[in-house]
């Protein structure tokens, strides 16, 4: 009896702390007299059905709507349990990511390479750790470096081409596109030819579309080190899960010990980081652009970077192409106008396809910017600052380390930026169009120091992949095609929740 009494004792206490943490956590930004938003859902704060029954864009649209419809420059929400503040005004923005650079550097996201290699990212890292790597890997992604690329993404490319010349008909563009990214980036970031345009069941592709799923399991160890390092800046778990962690060190580890056993010397990413491990520079020289004694890079380091490059540019550039395909499919006038802008620009450099004409070919540009203004693909960015933050010209303070978010996909679909948001329209990236919105309502890298350092790269690939496509075949829908595309709820990225299943003609 007095065991029972005490279970049913100690269950009350459970409860009841359980249910003040929650109300605690629940009130916490109106105590603070800080701007927030009513009609919190138990356990989920202002986010319920996320990465579960919406994807995350949907829900950050709605949070930032309400805020912006009261007028507010930003405003606290939860995240399940998790305080965080939304920015909605762009000179706030900028404030952010570049005035107070200083200040919100890191993204608040998790990363601890002792326990998790491949969590030690450029995108995550955090502090001085970030600005040495970024000093070290900025050289890699110049032009001159994405020129060297060139040729290997050109003959990629080649080969979607011919896969697709052999499936004309009705296609489903979304796995092909994915196999062609991955094809580039096996090569490019790791000197081996994946082959998944012939061969789709590639671990590459398993590997890598697991890493974007957004398991339960995986949520909540995030939500636990996010609370966790509130209490101790030593709490940590292991994010990564082991098979992933497993097949890509291996496969680092395997390819390094190669090259270098053999001196295998390849126009390729990995074969850049390679330079920097051994001999902590580039070029002869480069020692100047680098803080003394911070030369060179571990294997894990090493491992970790292959790892992101492989992720950013494999998931991120194939969904750019389907959606923009999409589009094109859906708006044969603007299709043909591109296919004659790509015409006329490889003509007028003598019948070559360079990497200056494709990554100068106007309407091109235009046409992917839309793209990705519609469908960037990350919907939101975060920052946090290092220490508590007061808010120039109020009173209110964020507090040290709370998650800030950048809503990207709100900004880009905010009919007081960009009327009928709904609509594709290229003509929006008209100089004169462009020049006349408001800085920072169009990120879809990001801005400021910590935009994305491999957005050439995944812009070069992105337009050849497309380029080669148009200038073959002519994209129409099919009974198939949705008239609007929705998102995935599990995946981090913006993807279509569905094939892309598109009429393919050979011209």
């Amino acid at each position: 009896m007095e065991l029972l009494t005490l279970t049913l004792s100690l269950l009350v206490a459970l409860a009841t702390g359980l249910y003040l943490f929650v109300r605690n956590r629940y009130n916490y930004w109106s105590n603070r007299q800080f701007p927030t938003l009513p009609n919190q859902k138990l356990l989920f704060g202002h986010v319920k059905g996320v990465n579960t029954e919406r994807h995350a864009s949907y829900i950050t649209s709605e949070i930032y709507r309400e805020f912006k419809k009261r007028g507010d420059a930003f405003g606290g929400f939860n995240l399940f349990v998790i305080p965080a503040v939304m920015a909605i005004d762009p000179e706030f923005i900028k404030t952010i990511l570049v005035k107070d650079f200083h200040i919100f550097h890191d993204r608040g996201l998790f990363s601890d390479p002792e326990i998790d290699p491949l969590s030690g990212t450029l995108f995550a890292l955090q502090g001085k750790a970030w600005k040495i790597l970024r000093q070290k890997l900025t050289p890699t992604f110049t032009s001159g470096k994405m020129k060297q690329m060139f040729a290997t993404v050109l003959e990629v490319a080649e080969r979607l081409g011919q896969h697709v010349a052999t499936h004309t008909g009705q296609m489903e563009m979304k796995d092909v596109l994915a196999r062609y990214t991955t094809d580039v980036i096996g090569t490019c970031a790791f000197g081996i030819e994946c082959n998944t345009l012939r061969n789709p069941d590639s671990d590459f592709l398993k590997y890598g579309n697991k890493v974007f799923e957004q398991k339960v399991s995986t949520m909540i160890k995030v939500i636990l080190v996010l609370m966790g390092r509130k209490i101790s800046s030593k709490f940590t778990l292991k994010i990564t899960d082991a098979d992933v962690e497993t097949f890509f060190m291996n496969l680092v580890r395997e390819t390094v010990e190669y090259r270098e056993r053999n001196n295998v010397k390849r126009n390729d990413f990995l074969n850049l980081l390679l330079q920097i491990k051994n001999t902590g520079k580039l070029w002869e020289g480069e020692e100047d652009h680098i803080d003394k004694g911070e030369v060179g890079m571990t294997m894990n380091e090493l491992a970790a970077q292959v790892f992101i490059f492989f992720l950013a540019g494999f998931e991120t550039s194939s969904t750019t192409m389907n959606f923009c395909l999409y589009e094109l499919a859906k708006h044969p006038d603007i299709q043909e106008r591109l296919r004659r802008d790509i015409e006329r620009a490889v003509e007028e450099n003598g019948g070559e396809l360079t990497y200056d004409v494709v990554m100068g070919t106007e309407y091109l540009n235009w046409v992917v910017d839309e793209t990705l203004r519609k469908y960037p693909p990350l919907e939101t960015v975060t920052r946090a600052p290092e220490h508590d933050y007061t808010v120039p010209g109020t009173a209110h303070v964020i507090p040290k380390g709370t998650m800030i978010q950048i809503p990207i996909y709100a900004l880009h679909h905010d009919a007081q930026y960009y009327p009928d948001p709904e609509r594709f329209d290229p003509e929006r990236f008209r100089p004169e169009v462009a020049n006349a919105r408001p800085a920072y309502v169009y990120m879809p890298f990001g801005e400021g120091p910590r935009i994305c350092i491999g957005l050439r790269f995944g812009m070069m690939q992105t337009k050849v992949g497309l380029i080669t496509l148009l200038r073959q075949f002519r994209f129409s829908p099919t009974e198939q095609t949705p008239d609007r595309i929705r998102f995935m709820p599990n995946v981090f990225v913006l993807s279509p929740d569905s094939g892309n299943y598109l009429e393919v003609e050979q011209l």
